[in-house]
């Protein structure tokens, strides 16, 4: 007698071998079919236990409907005679049981078996199926339990979202669904294991499947002759307050849309035109009101004025408490600062005011997280005793009471620097840290001739997938093998997912996104409503992202690098050089990014204390190091630091920023020296304070946890969570994980 084993119990077979079943099903005897004519009544007694506990009578059309399904999957056709065969051979093995109650799992061995004697492929069929479901169970179980822990406990993984929140509560429960299938459907079982051990980290997930990553957004483009969104013309405005109510319905719009970071960039300059048409109209205004043509000038300006002082306390407040579809606050950056127009320069200023001055009652005003403010800092506009130099000092003011504007050379050294200098091009940041590789108007990838200029506003990526490179290292050394070789095998994995997230893209209809795809948000996006998004994936970039290099040095030579750095400059190197023949090979454009890790950071502990165990300097912390920094607890300097981290600097083009921390207390002229020191470098630059605002009394000052002044605990502190900043604490808890707390408790040069 066979014996069929499974979880649930054990089922006999009065048969032992398939051959046996199939000769049973075949010879179908004449007492067989008496035996089962005389247990009719004893089969409509069965009841069937489903999976979830609820009870069905006995029905054999189930099973016939069942392996019809499964024979023709793969192309196989029953005739009426051997779909009968089975049934009597289910029917007798069902009976054979003696019980009243069977599981369901033991029905699907009986008829597996009963399957795998006529024809195994469809056995294999059945079989698949039924592992198909169960993974479905099991996949549901996970999503589950995760929205549970939402639900109640609530989620750290991104400081933007407010779990607190119903809207954001269910977007998580979706995300996390949305990130099973993703596994389920996309990923090879290669991907899989190195996603699980943790050698790769693909960023995302919840979100790859549906749509592209971070942008520069031409809101320009879009507002220019008016466009359509949710089936409702909207006319290009003809006023500034008007233009800031338009813009900020496109931009909560469209970064609805993706994940990642949006920019608006260079938004002095779009603002600047409708600045004009408000100041034209007013000033007319007044001359009709019989002003003198100064007085008109003067009040029409004023008014000027108060529209961007409003307009951007308005973005302010939409930003940062209206929640995305897709349940966060949208990573917003806008960058300012070159436009040398009165109406630009006004804009700049206004932004920064705004931004200075903070928001919140009377007494207890702060500062709010976005939009990100981004300067664009040229040595020969804001140097000093240059024309904008004022821009700069205003600037200043700002990020030493707010950490924001973050500051981007256009006249240092470096990639940025390199395209503004040689093509008046700004490569803006795309939310923290990520910046888009060049693309050429005519040549694409290369410049058609010395004339061709690139394109960068309208673009995007299509994700980040990020090398746990101490993981890799370890890997490496463990089983006796060459780093290089490890790591190429994980790179090579990236690489397939990222041509796969391109072909899989390239699917979607412009309708997924109308602002982006059709209305000229994205580069060359004038398609129709049903075309393929494809021809506008050529000038996307895809990531490949490092993190804990700091990290790595340590695992190879017991050294930081503060006290060393070589290796790490090396692998960087030759990660650097694989990517380029990957572009080179491929046809796509793949860009190196130094990962801003959030979660990220705690995550990678985990997995390599799980498979590594504790190492001094690599694994003992609860959080490794974001990208190239330096470890946080160094005791070093900010200009240390700076020319530490600058050996990085051009080897990371695809995403990167440099931040220190100010030891000092809002001083003026010490913020200045070091911004316009990393300036010169070519950076990217950070002003790190930990801003501390007492919710009771208003007293502000840094870094306190208790209020000197009232002696109140209900404090809102702000610190730099990567590229951007975030709450440490609202009303006494924190929207950051554990590990990124006690990384901020550890912070000495960050």
């Amino acid at each position: 007698m066979q014996k069929i084993s499974n979880d649930i119990g054990t089922v006999s077979i009065t048969q032992n071998s398939h051959a046996a079943v199939s000769d049973a099903i075949k010879n179908n005897n004449e007492n067989l079919i008496n035996i089962l004519n005389f247990s009719r009544r004893s089969l409509n007694n069965i009841t069937i236990v489903k999976k979830d506990g609820t009870k069905e009578k006995y029905n054999i059309e189930k099973v016939v409907d069942a392996i019809r399904k499964s024979a023709t999957r793969m192309l196989v056709t029953f005739s009426d005679k051997e779909i009968k065969d089975i049934c009597t051979f289910v029917n007798k093995s069902v009976l054979e049981m003696n019980t009243d109650e069977v599981e369901i799992i033991q029905m699907h061995n009986i008829v597996e078996s009963a399957l795998q004697a006529l024809s195994p492929k469809v056995a294999e069929s059945y079989r698949n199926y039924r592992n198909y479901k169960t993974d479905f169970v099991s996949m549901l179980d996970k999503v589950y339990q995760e929205s549970q822990r939402i639900m109640y406990i609530g989620d750290k993984e991104n400081a933007n979202a407010d779990s607190a929140l119903v809207s954001t509560k269910r977007s998580l429960i979706f995300n996390e669904l949305n990130k099973e299938l993703y596994k389920k459907f996309f990923l090879t079982v290669e991907d899989k294991q190195a996603i699980k051990e943790g050698y790769i980290y693909i960023h995302d997930m919840s979100a790859r499947r549906d749509t592209m990553n971070c942008c520069l957004f031409d809101v320009a483009t879009v507002l220019k002759g008016g466009f359509e969104m949710g089936n409702i013309w909207y006319n290009e405005p003809r006023s500034l307050d008007v233009a800031f109510d338009v813009i900020g319905d496109i931009v909560m719009a469209a970064a609805s849309q993706q994940y990642g970071g949006f920019t608006v960039p260079e938004v002095d300059k779009i603002l600047a035109p409708y600045a004009k048409k408000t100041f034209e109209r007013q000033y007319d205004r007044y001359i009709c009101m019989g002003l003198s043509f100064e007085k008109a000038r003067e009040e029409a300006m004023k008014d000027v004025q108060n529209d961007y002082e409003q307009g951007f306390q308005g973005w302010e407040y939409k930003f940062n408490t209206v929640a995305s579809s897709r349940g966060d606050y949208p990573f917003i950056t806008v960058t300012t600062g070159l436009g040398q127009d009165e109406f630009e320069v006004m804009a700049t200023m206004a932004c920064l005011k705004t931004r200075q001055n903070g928001q919140g009652k009377k007494e207890c005003k702060k500062p709010v997280l976005f939009p990100k403010i981004v300067f664009l800092y040229d040595e020969e506009l804001h140097g000093e005793g240059k024309p904008l130099e004022n821009l700069f000092k205003a600037g200043v003011e700002c990020s030493k009471k707010t950490m924001y504007p973050d500051w981007l050379s256009l006249s240092g050294e470096g990639y940025v620097a390199e395209m503004y200098k040689k093509y008046k091009r700004i490569v803006s940041p795309m939310g923290c840290r990520a910046f888009l590789s060049p693309w050429y108007e005519r040549g694409g990838m290369e410049p058609a001739d010395e004339n061709d200029k690139p394109i960068f506003v309208g673009r995007f990526n299509i994700g980040a997938i990020s090398l746990n490179l101490p993981m890799i290292y370890a890997k490496a050394k463990q089983e006796s093998k060459n780093f290089y070789d490890v790591l190429d095998y994980y790179m090579n994995l990236i690489r397939k997912i990222h041509i796969r997230t391109y072909e899989y893209l390239g699917e979607m209809r412009a309708s997924v996104n109308p602002l982006a795809y059709c209305e000229g948000g994205f580069y060359g996006g004038h398609l129709g409503f049903h075309d393929k998004i494809k021809p506008l994936l050529k000038s996307a970039t895809a990531s490949f992202g490092i993190t804990a290099l700091n990290e790595l040095q340590e695992l190879h030579n017991g050294k930081s690098l503060v006290e060393d750095g070589a290796f790490a400059i090396e692998v960087m190197e030759y990660i650097n050089k694989k990517v380029a023949e990957f572009k080179k090979e491929d046809g796509w454009l793949y860009a190196l990014y130094g990962t801003p890790a959030e979660n990220l950071c705690g995550l990678q502990v985990k997995q390599f204390r799980k498979k590594y165990g504790i190492v001094g300097n690599v694994s003992d912390k609860p959080y490794v190091s974001n990208s190239f920094h330096c470890h946080v607890s160094e005791k070093i300097g900010p200009i240390e630091k700076q020319d530490l981290e600058g050996r990085f600097w051009n080897l990371m083009n695809g995403g990167k920023i440099q931040y220190v921390k100010y030891p000092i207390s809002y001083n003026t002229k010490a913020v200045e020296t070091l911004i316009r020191r990393a300036m010169k470098k070519g950076f990217y630059e950070g002003v790190n304070l930990s801003l501390s605002y007492c919710d009771d009394c208003g007293h502000q000052e840094l870094n306190m946890d208790v209020c000197p002044k009232c002696g109140s605990k209900n404090l809102t502190k702000i610190d730099r969570m990567n590229g951007y900043l975030a709450y440490s604490r609202v009303k006494g808890d924190s929207r950051l994980a554990d590990h990124k707390m006690e990384e901020i408790k550890d912070r000495v040069s960050m």
